[in-house]
């Protein structure tokens, strides 16, 4: 079976679209298993239960996407050697970028296993689910090399044009991890330690079977364990990663600190925000779909030199986020209330969860324009401006007006909320500044 897909001809809009389902819905599986967690927590377990998953999550999902957004760098080079017609150099690339993840997973697993409770204190999670965000954290930890490992791959086939094998993947370890709560948490009660047991058990048998799959697969270079080699001159794929995963951690650190500011407003708060996340990853998929399909997109026909195409590309995606965002961000405002009963029983928690969406409900649409930006200039290997771009989104701007707004005499989850959108809507100002002075600079390098 062929794995390789370009996108140097045809079709834009059916091209960017076909690429872009199966990766939506494999983030839809991913999506699936921080919301089963806490659906299986919020109907067998505690409301602190809930907090600690919650919190827990978070703290894993800043190792997470650290390290999986540093993998784009890998898709950046394997599209542009495919547009040049080069597949030469995705075998030493492969060779170093494994040896490079699989240290970092160790480095990761470590500081998880060890730093769990400090983490959790840092983020202030409430007493009464203190020890139980700790204990979710730190088995995580401990199968923290899977959780890389499908990212990793994932990453690879991307490259690639192929977006089916990785909603493969993640599509068996989500079947596996809704198994593994229902028997953990709702047979044996074993609360947020059973939920972290059955994530990283749905982790390992995806990454097993993956890898018997991927055997099968004909692909246009070939690899061998010996090519597995921890170089670190060969470090372009770090150098262009280093940006973006510096941009995801800083985000996430943003995102941690307004979780630690929201859990200083009690209980209910801390689940509530917590019931709203997990349905604003829902609500994200659309704007991460188009960012991790853009960036193979463009960079295939900036190789190619298909400059024209590479930008109608970002405004194709552009389009089809908002025309999705308009919807999700009346659904958030109007009937936040409603999503979040699916997760929770407790009227007060879906109280506070339906008040942070409403504020946050722009941000459907506002991210799906950035993130098409984002891809378009990644694409371009210009993951530096993403950086600071995106930090300058998180510390200067969300960080800070998050906080004034906890701070406030009667602090309400609206109004922390509503400081994403307004930040998202800066960045893409910024976005668009660049973007006319990269144009411009590309036309003159012609000339």
């Amino acid at each position: 079976m062929n794995s390789v897909k370009y996108f140097t001809e045809g079709s834009i809009l059916k091209s960017l679209s076909k690429f872009m389902l199966p990766s939506l819905a494999a983030l839809l599986m991913q999506a699936m298993y921080g919301a089963v967690d806490l659906w299986v927590v919020g109907k067998f377990g505690t409301t602190a239960g809930i907090s600690g998953v919650a919190t827990g999550g978070n703290i894993l999902n800043m190792f997470t996407f650290v390290l999986g957004a540093m993998t784009v760098g890998i898709t950046i080079l394997m599209g542009q050697y495919l547009g040049s017609n080069e597949p030469q150099k995705i075998r030493p690339l492969l060779g170093h970028a494994t040896a490079f993840y699989l240290l970092m997973a160790v480095i990761f697993s470590v500081l998880m296993v060890v730093f769990a409770r400090p983490l959790s204190i840092i983020l202030q999670a409430p007493e009464e689910a203190l020890d139980l965000t700790a204990t979710y954290v730190r088995i995580c930890g401990f199968g923290f090399i899977f959780i890389l490992a499908y990212n990793f791959i994932s990453s690879i086939f991307r490259g690639l044009g192929n977006s089916s094998l990785p909603l493969l993947f993640v599509s068996i370890s989500c079947v596996a991890n809704v198994i593994g709560d229902l028997i953990f948490v709702a047979g044996m009660h074993m609360n947020v330690q059973g939920a972290a047991i059955a994530t990283v058990i749905a982790q390992a048998l995806s990454v097993v079977l993956s890898l018997v799959i991927i055997r099968r697969q004909k692909l246009p270079f070939e690899f061998h364990i010996s090519d597995i080699k921890l170089d670190l001159h060969d470090n372009e794929h770090i150098r262009l990663g280093m940006p973006i995963a510096l941009q995801s951690f800083l985000t996430n650190i943003s995102f941690l600190a307004i979780c630690a500011f929201i859990n200083r407003l009690g209980l209910d708060a801390s689940s509530g925000y917590g019931v709203a996340q997990k349905t604003n990853g829902f609500v994200m998929l659309i704007p991460l779909a188009i960012l991790q399909c853009m960036s193979p997109f463009v960079a295939q026909n900036v190789g190619a030199k298909k400059e024209d195409r590479a930008r109608k590309a970002m405004f194709t995606g552009m389009e089809i986020g908002a025309g999705i965002g308009i919807f999700l961000t009346a659904l958030m405002f109007f009937k936040g209330d409603l999503i979040s009963s699916i997760f929770t029983n407790d009227p007060n928690v879906i109280a506070q969860s339906a008040d942070y969406l409403k504020g946050l409900a722009p941000e459907a649409v506002l991210t799906s324009i950035l993130f098409s930006f984002n891809g378009y200039f990644n694409g371009h290997s210009k993951s530096m401006f993403v950086f600071l771009s995106g930090i300058t989104m998180a510390l200067l701007i969300r960080l800070p007006l998050s906080y004034i707004m906890s701070i406030q005499p009667d602090p309400t989850l609206f109004s922390i909320g509503f400081v994403v959108p307004v930040a998202t809507a800066i960045g893409i100002v910024i976005s668009a500044v660049y973007y006319i002075y990269l144009q411009k600079h590309m036309k003159r390098e012609k000339i």
